[in-house]
């Protein structure tokens, strides 16, 4: 009897013990899931780049003499016009250039004019010697002597030729240089920057010196951007763009494509293309220099049925699948296949039986948050699954930040324990 009641206190303590591991134990929580509608609207696609703001033409204005600055007229900012002096360099010595060259160009004259002379005078001698000749007063020798001496004189008139003609263009270098002197202006427009200084020395023997900079019209401004070659595809001339600069937060502008240049620039085995966008500058609140950061409307498609993007890129946990299909009663297989001959991706609805079901769709142009529904068994207001729902305060430990969860095991061993 006694045995009895243990065996029956043990079965009485054992089923308490399973019932409240039973009711009590850790539960699996049931996966809720968020949903968004799909939509009709506007889809447009944007590439973004980031750019230099600069004048559409601007020249530099250098020196082709060497010297020293004398004077400025004109600074940062300064409005020219064509033949406007802006600097004047020092011309004392190209005037004093310009002096000598001019001597030597009247003792070139003199020269000439004295050889003439010696040439005409040969002359005489030789009709005069010819005329004896003839009466035999003089020898053939003599005739053959004053003939050589004409001959020799006409020469001497060609050197001096050459020689005026040498001193002439000498001058003409001399007084070109000393023009040279005074800087003016080739174009109309405004002075955006200014590299030198009263009394500052330029050289020009082996690269023009740049003085100052130019802009032929502030109200015309370009954007130099860069854009990747796996963007370029979609852009050509024309397009609209919208671009924004630090400036004036908030503010866009917008402008046209002028121009895709086909030299391709590579930086760090990096290629990308520069794309020239036109602005109009009106109101000179864009100033050459500022940075821009450019979006370049690739496509754009209104009234269209849009997917969001996160579904798209929604797939159950991996709990829920079992080789690659979701598991659980009532819940369908992943759909494999294509829409219209394309590759397909794929998107999930909830029924109400909590049943999971795939569609494949083909996908358009996408904005980042949407992506435009080519073809796909979805209608327009239809709920498809973005993500998972998550209560307050249902985070795993695997999901906190490094350093929030449990903290780890410590073993140590005491010697002599």
């Amino acid at each position: 009897m006694r045995r009895l009641v243990l065996i029956v206190a043990v079965l009485a303590v054992g089923l308490v013990i399973g019932g409240y591991v039973f009711f009590n134990g850790e539960r699996k929580t049931p996966i809720r899931y968020r949903s968004a509608s799909v939509e009709r609207g506007t889809v447009v696609s944007l590439v973004t780049a980031t750019g230099t703001i600069a004048p559409v033409v601007s020249v530099q204005v250098g020196t082709q003499v060497s010297g020293m600055i004398k004077s400025l007229h004109a600074d940062f900012n300064s409005v020219v016009k064509a033949g406007d002096i802006v600097a004047v360099i020092d011309p004392e010595p190209f005037r004093a250039r310009r002096d000598q060259a001019a001597s030597n160009l009247e003792m070139a004259r003199a020269t000439l004019a004295r050889a003439r002379t010696e040439q005409a005078q040969r002359h005489r001698e030789l009709e005069r010697t010819k005329s004896l000749l003839s009466q035999q007063f003089v020898s053939q020798n003599d005739v053959d002597v004053a003939l050589t001496n004409a001959q020799g004189a006409e020469a001497q008139v060609s050197v001096a030729i050459a020689q005026g003609k040498q001193a002439e263009a000498a001058l003409n270098a001399a007084e070109l240089d000393l023009k040279y002197t005074v800087i003016r202006s080739p174009v109309n427009g405004i002075v955006v920057a200014r590299n030198v200084e009263v009394g500052q020395t330029v050289a020009a023997s082996f690269a023009t010196p740049n003085l100052f900079l130019i802009a032929l019209d502030l109200t015309k401004m370009e954007v130099d951007t860069n854009v990747s070659e796996s963007d370029i595809g979609g852009i050509t001339e024309g397009k609209d763009a919208m671009f924004t600069v630090d400036a004036y937060p908030g503010v866009p502008f917008s402008g046209t494509i002028r121009q895709v240049r086909i030299a391709p620039i590579n930086v760090q085995n990096v290629v990308t293309y520069n794309v020239v966008v036109g602005v109009d500058n009106k109101d000179l609140r864009l100033k050459p220099g500022m940075t821009a950061n450019v979006s370049i409307v690739v496509a754009q498609r209104e009234n269209v049925l849009k997917i969001p993007n996160a579904a798209l890129r929604f797939m159950p946990p991996k709990s829920e699948l079992v080789n690659g299909s979701p598991s659980g009663a009532g819940v369908r297989a992943v759909a494999t296949g294509d829409v219209g001959g394309l590759p397909s991706r794929f998107v999930w609805k909830e029924r109400e039986n909590g049943e999971l079901v795939s569609v494949p769709v083909q996908g358009g142009i996408s904005d980042g948050l949407w992506t435009e529904l080519v073809s796909g068994d979805v209608a327009e207001g239809e709920a498809v699954i973005v993500g998972i729902e998550q209560f307050r305060g249902e985070r795993r430990s695997s999901d906190l930040p490094p350093g929030f969860g449990a903290p780890p095991r410590r073993q140590s061993r005491e010697r002599g324990m």
